[in-house]
């Protein structure tokens, strides 16, 4: 089912309703999602805001991470798209920034080992020359409703893929950037209140905000800005590899948690990206921005 969005001028319909479908392998692959996330809002006019700026995002290829880079195309910015192994979404990703008029290299690999995130930091200082903007946004999540049945290997794939990560492309990334680059960590509604099943997910995220309000203190010295985007249920690939059929309840028109009664789509998220990424927040450092249709209201 689709519903007429009015929230925002000139936008058309999106999905509200999402029928059960499973992918045996994360982070998952958007090409096969029925329906498509929504990536780009029809009729969005660019400003220029990152006019020849780099950016490197993780997890660019689908999902947030594909819509952040579309729009920061729009605003003028080159990508690397760093992901694991969705080469067609990463192609498609690929394609389209191109068609917006600006570069884009894709990077596989897994961003859990920390000899791949400085390589994925050399190959785009190789290519763009600088990096401007550095985006942690890739993530790995298990349902697990019994905390006796989570394994270790679970444990320690989800902290380095959400955390370490972060930590390793901090690190690599921080020498060669200059006075006015920024860092955007994203986050999650799950780090302030936590969802049955998803305790190791939660807790890697909410180890994301206090990175990056330590960052932010730390890195300000250096003119670094750094803040966090905390998302609540968005239709990405993670979900078709992740959620159980009892879970997509939690999606629906009529999910009881949030007010606007559907989930978002990724194009939604991403001009929080676009606010924190450009001279539009640049008093704002060490907060963890929440998006997520109203969910903390109880109503």
């Amino acid at each position: 089912m689709y519903a007429h969005y009015p929230f925002v001028t000139k936008c058309e319909n999106v999905p509200v309703e999402f029928p059960l479908q499973f992918q045996p392998g994360q982070p998952g692959l958007e090409y096969l999602m029925h329906p498509r996330p929504v990536s780009e809002q029809p009729g969005r006019t660019a400003s220029g805001k990152l006019q020849n700026k780099a950016a490197l995002i993780t997890g660019g290829d689908s999902g947030i991470g594909r819509a952040i880079a579309y729009l920061f195309a729009r605003e003028g910015a080159d990508i690397a798209a760093v992901y694991l192994n969705e080469h067609a979404d990463a192609a498609e990703t690929q394609e389209r920034i191109r068609q917006l008029g600006r570069r884009c290299l894709t990077i596989a690999g897994d961003i859990g080992n920390e000899e791949f995130c400085r390589q994925a930091v050399r190959l785009t200082l190789s290519e763009f020359g600088k990096i401007d903007i550095l985006i942690n946004n890739a993530a790995i999540l298990f349902y697990q409703p019994d905390i006796t049945q989570v394994s270790a290997d679970q444990l320690e794939r989800t902290f380095r893929t959400n955390i370490f990560s972060c930590f390793y492309f901090v690190k690599a990334a921080v020498p060669h950037l200059r006075p006015g680059s920024v860092i955007i960590n994203t986050s999650s509604i799950a780090s302030d209140e936590g969802y049955e099943g998803f305790a190791v997910y939660s807790a890697s995220k909410g180890a994301i905000n206090s990175l990056s309000r330590s960052l932010a203190i730390t890195l300000i010295k250096r003119g670094i800005r750094v803040n966090a985007v905390a998302p609540g249920r968005t239709w990405t690939p993670l979900i078709a590899a992740t959620f159980p059929p009892e879970m997509y309840r939690f999606l629906g028109t009529f999910a009881p948690p949030v007010p606007i009664r559907r989930a978002a789509q990724p194009f939604e998220i991403a001009p929080l990206y676009l606010y924190l990424a450009s001279d539009d927040s640049s008093f704002v450092i060490g907060q963890t921005i929440h998006v997520n249709g109203g969910e903390y209201l109880g109503l």
